[in-house]
């Protein structure tokens, strides 16, 4: 029997969809050195061990947390050690704000389950960052995400926010085994368990959670076992990662991390470590009172050169452009709207009807061929357009003031994005708010109120 739930629980792993199992797969890849032994323990002697640790979230030792203590004591070794390698990094973080929120100590270990402590760590649904938060749950615990910005992956806001939410479900379910599960599934998930078994206690409505989760509570509870008798395991590390030692410093211009680089003389894999949130590695113009991050080690030569530094970030501008405008898919400095899918339509006459590349509608709306269907919603992303050259289109339109009409009437060619352009103040949203659209669609010789 127990040979069974062993083998059952390794099959959960292997089918785990989050960050965690890539990294883990990947590292699994790695040979162990042949000096690696890893000493073999019984049942009861792991248990005892696990028994001594003085956890405020008191998950009991048993057959399912003993297999992942296995797995992550012997079977894969190289990912249990790359943890170690890397906590110095982010513990510090984690114990920081667990503390002001009052939280168990030993949640610490969750973002090595989730992200393998990783910041930028990527899950198939588009969970991001250390905590591995969806979109929504994010902005909701008042991070910013944007074209530049993605605040899910800086460890100090993330994990502040992290905190909050971890204490909001809590306070709803008042047990810490289930909130972890609703940490990985949602509280619905858990709630909806809970109706089901008639039961509040994590072993007895595992069987009711969804597949990842069960598994999620005795993985957290083998992780912290792992990590914390790593020496007992025979998991030492020969390179232990530290963070490095840096300074905050105020943006308010835009900044190309690359040309930043090469003035001041700081490595730009540096720049980009310490500043995980910035996707595109650059800072827009309009993210006032910006902190970025730099080595404190190169904050004399910033101060001494300040002014140089930052304009020649500012001039980088232009490379910067033309770099990311022209990468497939690409929404840089563009406005979304939503084209529906109408007979006889093909994605060559979409891409024509609103001046972007067919490549570009692929990667928008993850197309992996050229198949479409009647009434298919696409998002389409309309700016500055790009011929076959990467010439840059010359546009018609113009920043003028809204006429004493209030009014537009709508050309051949026209857009909501061109007219939007047309005219200071106003955006593809406002038109339709003010016209009560419901679509994108508009017919020559239409009158829009723009004003």
């Amino acid at each position: 029997m127990k040979k069974r739930i062993y083998w059952s629980i390794l099959l959960l792993i292997a089918l785990c969809s989050t960050a965690k199992a890539q990294v883990i797969d990947t590292l699994a890849e790695s040979p162990s050195p042949v000096y690696d032994y890893a000493p073999d323990f019984s049942y009861e002697e792991l248990q005892t061990r696990y028994d001594k640790l003085e956890l405020e979230i008191d998950i009991a030792f048993n057959d399912q947390v003993k297999a992942f203590i296995n797995y992550f004591t012997v079977r894969n070794r190289e990912y249990t050690r790359e943890m170690i390698r890397r906590k110095e990094v982010y513990f510090p973080i984690f114990e920081k704000y667990l503390a002001k929120y009052g939280l168990p100590a030993e949640l610490k270990y969750l973002p090595i389950i989730e992200a393998g402590l990783n910041p930028k760590a990527v899950s198939g649904p588009k969970a991001v960052g250390l905590w591995q938060f969806m979109a929504p749950t994010a902005k909701q615990q008042g991070l910013k995400i944007d074209w530049y910005v993605d605040e899910r992956m800086d460890p100090e806001k993330s994990t502040e926010a992290a905190c909050k939410y971890i204490k909001w479900l809590y306070g709803i379910l008042g047990d810490w085994k289930m909130t972890l599960a609703a940490y990985n599934s949602g509280i619905g998930n858990v709630q909806r368990a809970m109706r089901r078994s008639k039961k509040n206690d994590f072993w007895e409505v595992y069987r009711y959670l969804p597949r990842e989760t069960r598994s999620y509570v005795p993985q957290f509870a083998a992780i912290l076992y792992a990590m914390e008798y790593a020496d007992e395991h025979n998991l030492s590390v020969e390179e232990q990662l530290y963070p490095i030692d840096f300074e905050e410093i105020e943006i308010n211009q835009f900044v190309y991390f690359k040309a930043f680089a090469e003035e001041s003389g700081i490595a730009l894999a540096t720049l980009e470590q310490l500043n995980p949130a910035v996707k595109k590695g650059a800072i827009p113009a309009n993210l006032k009172n910006y902190k970025m991050r730099i080595p404190r080690d190169g904050v004399e030569n910033y101060e001494m050169n300040k002014l140089t530094i930052l304009a020649k970030a500012e001039e980088g501008k232009k490379e910067f452009e033309k770099l990311v405008s022209n990468v497939p898919g690409s929404t840089f400095g563009k406005e979304k709207v939503t084209y529906r899918v109408v007979s006889g339509d093909v994605l060559g006459t979409i891409a024509r009807k609103h001046s972007v590349r067919i490549e570009d509608l692929r990667a928008w709306n993850d197309i992996k061929g050229t198949m479409i269907r009647v009434g298919q919603k696409l998002d389409i992303w309309t700016g500055p357009d790009f011929l076959t050259d990467n010439t840059l289109v010359v546009q018609k339109v113009s920043n003028q003031s809204i006429p004493n009409t209030k009014q537009h009437t709508v050309q051949q060619g026209d857009t909501l994005w061109d007219i939007s352009r047309m005219y200071k103040g106003l955006t593809i949203e406002k038109i339709k708010q003010l016209n009560n659209l419901k679509s994108n669609s508009l017919k020559p010789g239409m009158t829009l109120r723009i004003g």
